[in-house]
């Protein structure tokens, strides 16, 4: 069960973020042309450095934490208040491929359409900032902090269910990368900004709930006699 919740709350916050559609049409930007089977070549490698880099993150996230001596509620205060500003922001946006934008804000690098370019740019830019960027890695740690348990058992579990989302979302960001050209073509950018909308929303609710239970703890922590 804490699997399945871990799981639920990481992909939550991690969709939006990551944004398999939105990511595809800046890596098919930055692609540019290219043979069917080198797309499905890079969206592979892509995948799994996404899989491996986010991983790391996860399991360092504490000890990085710890190194420069911040508590768990001001994680949860400060992350919770960017994460639901990330919701807010992609919520208020008035252009369909404003995402987009963000995401080509983060990347300043014009990739050359040349086959070795492109297998040599599969870390950078394509999974970072492409695919996970700051906020994404932001997202992850404040993640790992919330839900850290004095349990072993149950921070397993919990550690689990957060990389079960991450191996998910690597799943649609090679089937959306893979199929770049085509999946462009077929989804109305409308459609894919409305469901965006949704989940956007989801995570502002996500983002104030880590932040509140942060501040709860702090507020306690004042009061308390």
């Amino acid at each position: 069960m804490l699997v399945w919740k871990s799981f639920l709350i990481a992909f939550s916050v991690l969709l939006p973020l990551i944004n398999p559609l939105g990511s595809a049409l800046v890596f098919l930007g930055l692609a540019g042309e290219a043979p069917p089977a080198v797309y499905r070549s890079l969206a592979r490698k892509i995948a799994i450095n996404n899989i491996i880099f986010l991983a790391i993150i996860e399991l360092l996230g504490a000890a990085i934490l710890n190194f420069f001596g911040i508590s768990l509620p001001i994680v949860q205060l400060s992350g919770g208040i960017v994460i639901a500003a990330m919701g807010w922001s992609v919520l208020n946006e008035r252009d369909a491929r404003a995402i987009v934008k963000n995401k080509e804000e983060e990347s300043e690098v014009r990739a050359e359409t040349r086959t070795e370019y492109l297998e040599q740019a599969t870390f950078y830019p394509f999974t970072f900032p492409v695919t996970s960027g700051p906020g994404t890695l932001v997202a992850l740690l404040t993640l790992t902090a919330h839900i850290s348990n004095r349990e072993m058992s149950r921070d397993v579990q919990a550690h689990i269910g957060v990389f079960l989302a991450v191996v998910v979302l690597s799943a649609l960001v090679y089937f959306c990368y893979a199929y770049a050209p085509t999946i462009t073509k077929i989804i109305p950018p409308s459609t894919a900004h409305g469901i965006l909308r949704v989940v956007a929303f989801i995570l502002l609710c996500i983002g104030v709930q880590i932040a509140w239970n942060g501040l709860a703890v702090l507020i306690a922590a004042v009061i308390r006699p």
